[in-house]
């Protein structure tokens, strides 16, 4: 089950988990990007399942799990990767509105997923959750209080479901990618060209990592070779966050 993944780093890991045999449930808002990676993935011989959801709305998230397990015959690993930025905007400036919409989408949806999940592999004797954390779990965003204070919230998540549920088989943990090339990113960079460049000449490399870089930590959590990680934080950014 890989949400969010229409594009960037859902689609990427998708697509990574349909090349290793893994049946995927597509999950998306929209349909026409979710029918892109399914078809994606059915064109190289793999399997998958598009399943619509708006995260942001919490009556869709058990249809969304009961839709999986029966077309799928089961759900082994999730990957809630779905989320929002949010608008920058000043702390003080940060209307309850606006609030409410980035934890609702960015940590209300994963914690309710994340119960489902758990309930139905205790029910099948285990399996493996990985969010989708962030730069912004680990420091402060300025600007971005909403959005931050979400991906810090999803660290505490892993933490605490690694340690109730370690000993029935299920392991739990968090990817926080750093400077990654999306849709969003490179929107953001090609809008301000000139303060772009300065940007990514200060990165490791000079470069921003690849949706594909993120897919495969994903997996590998997600895989036996992971077997005795749980509840840690992989932090995915070519080395960023230790300048």
């Amino acid at each position: 089950m890989v949400t969010g993944a229409g594009s960037g780093i859902g689609r990427a890991t998708a697509l990574r988990f349909a090349s290793l045999g893994a049946r995927v449930a597509v999950v998306n808002r929209t349909e026409s990007k979710g029918m892109e990676t399914v078809n994606l993935i059915r064109a190289e011989g793999g399997v998958a399942e598009f399943i619509q959801a708006d995260l942001g709305d919490a009556n869709t998230i058990a249809p969304m799990i009961k839709a999986i397990v029966d077309r799928l015959g089961g759900l082994h690993c999730a990957f809630n990767n779905a989320g929002m930025t949010g608008e920058a905007t000043p702390f003080h400036r940060v209307s309850l509105d606006e609030w409410n919409q980035v934890v609702a989408v960015n940590l209300t949806s994963v914690f309710l997923c994340m119960q489902m999940q758990i309930e139905h592999m205790l029910s099948t004797g285990g399996g493996v959750i990985v969010n989708n954390g962030s730069g912004a779990s680990i420091m402060g965003a300025a600007g971005l209080p909403h959005y931050t204070a979400t991906k810090h919230g999803l660290l505490g998540l892993a933490k605490v479901a690694s340690k109730e549920y370690a000993s029935q088989n299920i392991r739990i943990n968090t990817v926080c990618p750093g400077v990654i090339e999306t849709e969003p990113m490179r929107a953001y960079l090609n809008s301000t060209p000139d303060q772009g460049g300065e940007f990514l000449q200060s990165l490791p490399g000079g470069r921003m990592g690849q949706p594909e870089d993120v897919a495969r930590a994903v997996v590998w959590l997600c895989s036996s070779e992971a077997a005795y990680v749980s509840g840690a934080n992989i932090v995915v950014d070519g080395g960023l966050m230790s300048l």
